[in-house]
């Protein structure tokens, strides 16, 4: 079995449902996904092509892959640039809900299966001065919409409805989900 994600969350939280796998960081370019997609297929396409990339080379490995990203007024947030970038994108988001959706995919010798989750998260009104702390942390910068739930980011939080695995970037119940259909019991690997 193997994570197909450099992120550290990611590979926490398989690490609570699957004891053993590997970690192969997918060199898909997220930047390729075609344009004009809607927020659930845009997840979905880029966690279904890291998958598919990476299981084209381990023939007979389960290979899971995701894709988070933060949506307000319809358009896509994804990592930022830079600390100017993540000021801009809490800006955007300060006192505001928006969504947070993850597409999760699980491939093995050419078989997929994929879905997605979406969670509403509200923020509090941020002032300019603790976005400038926030930024000056460092931990929005390789996260999408340039925060962490899971971190320092927690207190720019008043409330979520959905699936909070998914803001951290991986929605256990579907991911469980998907690996059934590969007769795969989490909790007994």
């Amino acid at each position: 079995m193997i994570l197909a994600s450099a992120s550290p969350r990611r590979r926490d939280l398989v690490s609570l449902i699957i004891d053993r796998f590997d970690v192969v960081p997918s060199d898909f370019d997220e930047d390729s996904v075609p344009g004009g997609l809607d927020p659930p297929r845009h997840v979905v396409y880029s966690a279904e092509m890291k998958a598919l990339k990476t299981a084209s080379s381990r023939p007979g490995a389960l290979v899971i892959a995701a894709d988070t990203v933060v949506v307000i007024d319809g358009r896509i947030l994804g990592k930022p640039a830079d600390e100017d970038d993540a000021a801009r994108m809490l800006r955007l988001l300060s006192g505001r809900t928006h969504q947070v959706y993850t597409g999760v995919a699980v491939a093995r010798d050419g078989v997929l299966r994929s879905d997605f989750e979406c969670t509403q998260v509200t923020f509090r009104r941020l002032s300019e001065d603790l976005i400038a702390r926030y930024v000056a942390s460092g931990e929005p910068m390789d996260k999408a919409g340039a925060y962490a739930i899971q971190g320092k980011g927690g207190v720019l939080i008043t409330g979520i409805r959905g699936c909070w695995f998914n803001v951290v970037g991986l929605p256990l119940y579907k991911l469980s989900r998907l690996l059934e259909e590969f007769g795969i019991e989490p909790l007994s690997t």
